[in-house]
């Protein structure tokens, strides 16, 4: 079994190429950009890296997912810390609001859990230099990780921000349709109680696809 459905070898040494470009140019931003008394790039960026060059078709790996995931659960990493003082709390209570507000926003990104709990680990570095000496860190770099991502995936052959869209030059001819709806899709997934890191509209192209090629193997016997 590959170890994502539908990477190859290309799509990996992609994958490896766009972090190295795209932690590079936060990295010589952030040093460039930032004084030496607050962070020039932030650990969940490196997550967010893996998801934005390596699944760029996740919902999880979209812009507003990355800046807003990133940017409001640092905000609310910033304010658990201010009015919960122990650390231990602290750190539950703030991941767990950044799951919920993350939901609620339409964001969630798993990094964002991250931030909101480095928000708690640089409690120090917040009450000295204030909440922007985090949270500016996380925005910047947040927003030019997606803008290195958007540039790169122009010539990796991923769309993104990404878009369910048909195979080129492989219409699906009309009989090859079974009938199913996206109402049946989203019934199906209400039965398996399940949340999947793939789009419906993803999932209805990928079995509409599936169809054509069981189509072609048994016309083929």
């Amino acid at each position: 079994m590959p170890l994502l459905a539908g990477a190859s070898l290309r799509d990996r040494v992609l994958a490896c190429l766009g972090a190295l470009i795209g932690v590079s140019v936060v990295g010589v931003a952030g040093l460039a950009l930032f004084p030496a008394s607050i962070p020039w790039i932030v650990a969940p960026i490196g997550a967010s890296t893996v998801l934005l060059f390596a699944v760029p078709a996740s919902p999880l790996a979209q812009p507003w997912s990355i800046v807003g995931g990133n940017s409001i659960s640092a905000v609310v990493g910033v304010l658990v810390v201010h009015y919960v003082h122990d650390p231990v709390t602290a750190a539950t209570l703030a991941v767990a609001a950044a799951i919920l507000v993350m939901s609620l926003l339409r964001c969630l990104h798993p990094p964002g859990g991250a931030a909101a709990l480095s928000a708690v680990l640089a409690s120090s570095l917040i009450e000295a230099g204030g909440p922007g000496a985090f949270l500016i860190p996380v925005v910047v770099n947040s927003l030019l990780l997606t803008s290195v991502g958007w540039l790169f995936h122009r010539y990796s052959g991923h769309s993104y921000p990404h878009r369910p869209a048909p195979v080129e030059g492989r219409v699906l001819p009309p009989d090859s349709v079974s009938g199913l709806l996206m109402e049946d899709i989203d019934s199906a997934l209400a039965d398996l109680g399940e949340t999947f890191d793939i789009s419906r509209e993803d999932l209805a192209l990928l079995l509409a696809r599936a169809e054509v090629h069981a189509a072609e193997r048994i016309h083929k016997r």
